[in-house]
């Protein structure tokens, strides 16, 4: 009922080189205070099941958004793209949200959507 993206992100050794063992990938957009850099979060941001008339629905559908945080902004891209080549073979990346700078800890933050397919 939820999408595996801790789990893929978890299991390959690029993310792991980027974001450490375990793996700091944090789920409802928040990360524990005082977490080492850099890190990521990722939240659903809706979704909905395939629905069909004469049976349960086999899939559910969910969009995620996945923001990554770092000290520097080749830091953030480089964990951004380890991410997203993970991310790639199972799920879809449909949106770029922008790079920004975060005005009161000064960390660079990279931005993507998802959309992954969970079968039931």
């Amino acid at each position: 009922m939820f999408p595996p993206i801790y789990e893929v992100c978890a299991a390959d050794s690029g993310v792991q080189a980027a974001l450490g063992t375990p793996v700091r990938l944090y789920p409802f957009g928040e990360a524990p205070q005082g977490v080492a850099l850099p890190y990521a979060v990722w939240q659903t941001l809706g979704g909905s099941p395939e629905n069909f008339l004469k049976q349960r629905p086999d899939i559910d559908q969910f969009t995620l958004q996945v923001d990554v945080y770092a000290t520097s902004a080749t830091a953030a891209r480089d964990v951004a793209r380890a991410l997203r080549n993970t991310i790639e073979p199972v799920a879809y990346i449909t949106r770029w949200n922008g790079e920004d700078r975060d005005q009161e800890t000064k960390n660079y933050r990279v931005s993507f959507d998802v959309d992954w397919w969970v079968q039931r």
